[in-house]
C-alpha cells in the first residue's frame, strides 16, 4: 500500500453528534424513577420494545380503553430559559391525565417522548423525575418511552416533550353528554396557575410588557412571578375519581387552550346551553 494512500474515514454515531452511552446512562438513571410508579397491572420495568399492562389485574370487567396524546407546549421554553425543569414532568403527564379523567376513565398507563439536540442527562434526569412524581399524582404507570438525540434539529439546550396516557372506564361508567340535562349544576375546580395552556401569549406579554420574572406577580405579591408561571398543573385524577364512580357527576370538561368557551360546549347536548357567572369566583 503506497504510504500517500488513506484509509476511508470511518464514520460513527458519537461523529454525528449522538452518544449511545450517554443514552444508555440516562437508561439506567431513570429506571428507578419508572419502577417507582408501579401500580396494579404494571411491573413498570423499563428496556423491552414495548410497555405491558394487564386490565384484569386492574380490576376491570368489561372496560372501555380511552387514549389521549399532548405536549406542554413554549411552556417548556420558559422552562429552559429560567433552568426550571422540575415541574414540566407534572404539566405533561397533568395535559393527558386531565383528559382521560373528564371521560370518566382511570388513568391506566404513560409514556413519554423526550428529544433534544445533544443530550444534557441532568436535565433529562429531571424532567423524567417530574414525569414519574406526574405519573404518581395521576395513579398511572410510566411504562415506556423514547429518548431521541437529534444533532441539528434543535437549538442547543432545547428540548421537546411528549406525552401519550391510556386508561379505561367500565363501559356503563364512559361519561359523555347524552347524560346532561337541564337544570344541572355547573361545578368548577380551581387551577393551580396558567398550567400549560396560552405560553406563547403569556411569553410575549411578558416580553411586550417588560415583566420581570425574578420579581412579585402583579397579580400577587407574594408569588415571584416565574414561579407562578411555572407552577405544575394540577392532576385531579384522585380528586375526581370516586365521585365519577358514584355515577353522580353527569359529564366533565377539561379547560385547556380554547378556554370555557370552547371547552364546555363539548359537553353539551344539541339544544343544551350553559349559563356560567364568571363573577361568582376570584379573578386573579
Amino acid at each position: 500500500m503506497d504510504a500517500k494512500e488513506q484509509k476511508p474515514e470511518s464514520y460513527t454515531y458519537a461523529k454525528a453528534g449522538v452518544s449511545i452511552e450517554t443514552g444508555n446512562a440516562l437508561v439506567r438513571a431513570i429506571a428507578p424513577l419508572a419502577k417507582s410508579t408501579r401500580r396494579a397491572g404494571a411491573d413498570a420495568d423499563l428496556g423491552g420494545f414495548g410497555g405491558f399492562f394487564d386490565l384484569k389485574a386492574a380490576g376491570f370487567n368489561d372496560p372501555l380503553l380511552v387514549a389521549a396524546n399532548d405536549g406542554v407546549g413554549t411552556k417548556l421554553k420558559l422552562a429552559i430559559e429560567s433552568g426550571r425543569h422540575e415541574g414540566v414532568g407534572i404539566d405533561l403527564v397533568a395535559m393527558c391525565a386531565n383528559d382521560l379523567i373528564v371521560q370518566g376513565a382511570e388513568p391506566l398507563f404513560f409514556l413519554d417522548y423526550y428529544a433534544t439536540g445533544k443530550l444534557d442527562n441532568a436535565v433529562a434526569t429531571s424532567v423524567v423525575a417530574s414525569i414519574a412524581e406526574g405519573c404518581k399524582q395521576a395513579g398511572c404507570a410510566l411504562i415506556g418511552g423514547e429518548t431521541a438525540e437529534m444533532p441539528g434539529m434543535y437549538s442547543e439546550g432545547d428540548y421537546d416533550l411528549a406525552g401519550f396516557c391510556v386508561g379505561a372506564v367500565e363501559r356503563d361508567q364512559v361519561l359523555t353528554a347524552d347524560k346532561v340535562a337541564a337544570g344541572d349544576v355547573i361545578l368548577g375546580l380551581a387551577s393551580s396557575g396558567v398550567h400549560s395552556n396560552g405560553f406563547s401569549l403569556v411569553r410575549r406579554l411578558a416580553a411586550d410588557k417588560g415583566w420581570k420574572l425574578d420579581r412579585p406577580a402583579i397579580f400577587d405579591q407574594n408569588v415571584i412571578l416565574i414561579d407562578a408561571l411555572m407552577a405544575p398543573t394540577r392532576i385531579y385524577v384522585k380528586s375526581l375519581l370516586p365521585m365519577v364512580r358514584t355515577g353522580k357527576i353527569h359529564a366533565m370538561a377539561h379547560i385547556t387552550g380554547g378556554g370555557l368557551l370552547e371547552n364546555i360546549p363539548r359537553i353539551l347536548p344539541d339544544g343544551l346551553h350553559a349559563h356560567v357567572d364568571a363573577n361568582a369566583w376570584q379573578q386573579p
